[in-house]
């Protein structure tokens, strides 16, 4: 099967006309920090409550774990190779504009609103909207208002509620709140900086260390890794076991704190009488390394940094799919077209896939493999490609000296412990995956769509 046989686009699914949308995006949120994904520390009790009446996806991924490159895929639904933002000054062009899904759902009669982190390129697309309650670069915790107490994720809580107080039963509307939690602060020395309502939270919980956390996992890696931005930053907030304590307590809080907002978002939907008829999307722009290898951030191509949680709840849903747990890869590119599905428009060109039928368990051919690229140019960042399957990953990192690439069996070692490409009883698995990278690489780039 050639890279090339990409997504089916958005496609029609037996639509229901006006199903109302809200799209909850965290910002850094690594797969495994919710309850509902057996985390059995961090407190979300309203995210929990969505999952158990909705769809979980086990295994879900961002093709590029970077926030500006990752939410340009979200909207688009094309990789990055395709729509080509790398960096956190291009916007979208024209063309592109037109074909995200809030542009196709606003052509299509929907009230559209955005609040929180727009996150691709500095220019607010204010006009685009019906409601914009959006800001440019990573924003503040407490921003400065007139009650510098008022938390940012409270205050997106409040924005949200402001928005589904004016929506009409007789117009469809489509939502999407990007929060800047669980982000770090990054010119605060406190970093993961929480509001004082959940200050006493998680205060008496033990946190354990990574086993990767071990100094040997980083020595493992090049160099250029070693040296990095992501090492830098885990000196910063992990580099004592005191230290990484109370980073992660932080990092949970916030989480806490977006979980009590969807509990607001969810009981306004009920106020309104809108429950019923309210698909509610919950996913991360990418994961974040909690020490991991001796890392923070994200960028690489670590389980840790590529898995985001994602929770779909659908009401109409019957009961016998309800709670249920779907172990197919999904992607950051399968989220438009999802949305779109669920509008039941059609018709625009997209690499990811809508998830419907497998969120209604129904058979349907799915991915083997997909295509991973970092290409965003720091100095202290390498970029790195790579292919990851249901169980090989294989990534090659551009800008060491000499090449440096890795290759984990997953199903044997999930922990990403043991670098197989240099054992020479891997070298055809290893030859393989470089050649479905060069054969992603290059479909990808002949790809029609794009900027």
């Amino acid at each position: 099967m050639r890279a090339a046989a990409l997504g089916a686009g958005v496609g029609r699914s037996q639509p229901a006309p006006g199903q109302n949308i809200i799209f909850l995006l965290t910002d850094d949120q690594r797969w495994d920090s919710l309850g509902c994904m057996g985390n059995p520390i961090v407190k979300t009790p309203h995210i929990d409550e969505m999952a158990a009446s909705g769809v979980t996806f086990t295994n879900h991924f961002v093709t590029t774990s970077i926030c500006m490159t990752s939410r340009a895929s979200i909207f688009t639904g094309l990789y990055a190779r395709t729509h080509r933002i790398n960096d956190f000054e291009t916007a979208f062009t024209e063309r592109q504009y037109a074909a995200i899904y809030p542009a196709a759902l606003r052509q299509a009669g929907y009230r559209t609103g955005f609040i929180g982190k727009w996150g691709v390129g500095n220019q607010m697309p204010a006009r685009r909207f019906d409601f914009f309650q959006g800001f440019p670069g990573q924003g503040h915790y407490f921003p400065r208002r007139p009650d510098t107490s008022v938390h940012l994720t409270a205050l997106m809580g409040d924005q949200a509620i402001e928005f589904l107080a004016g929506c009409s039963p007789k117009q469809p509307f489509c939502l999407s709140i990007s929060f800047k939690a669980p982000h770090i602060q990054d010119e605060d020395p406190r970093q993961f900086l929480h509001s004082e309502a959940t200050a006493g939270l998680y205060k008496d919980v033990e946190i354990p260390l990574p086993k990767t956390a071990d100094p040997r996992y980083i020595s493992l890696l090049p160099l250029e890794i070693q040296r990095s931005e992501a090492r830098r930053r885990w000196a910063i907030e992990f580099g004592t076991p005191a230290l990484y304590r109370q980073s992660v307590k932080g990092y949970y809080r916030l989480i806490t704190e977006v979980d009590t907002v969807v509990g607001r978002i969810r009981e306004q939907l009920r106020r309104i009488k809108a429950d019923d008829n309210t698909v509610v999307v919950f996913t991360s722009d990418n994961g974040f390394y909690l020490g991991e290898h001796g890392l923070s951030g994200k960028w690489f191509m670590h389980e840790e940094s590529i898995r985001a949680p994602l929770v779909i709840y659908d009401p109409r849903l019957p009961r016998s799919l309800q709670g249920q747990r779907r172990t197919p890869m999904s992607l950051n590119i399968d989220l438009a077209p999802t949305i779109l599905g669920y509008a039941g428009i059609g018709g625009i060109p997209m690499q990811g896939r809508n998830l419907r039928p497998v969120i209604e368990g129904r058979t349907a051919p799915w991915r083997l493999d997909w295509f991973y690229e970092h290409n965003f140019s720091h100095a202290w960042i390498p970029r790195s490609e790579g292919v990851r399957t249901e169980t090989w990953k294989y990534a090659r990192y551009l800008d060491t000296e000499p090449l440096f690439e890795e290759l984990y069996d997953l199903a044997a070692d999930p922990l990403e412990e043991r670098n197989l490409v240099g054992d020479p009883a891997f070298r055809a698995k290893a030859d393989e995956l470089r050649g479905r990278w060069r054969q992603w690489r290059d479909d990808l780039d002949a790809w029609p769509g794009g900027a």
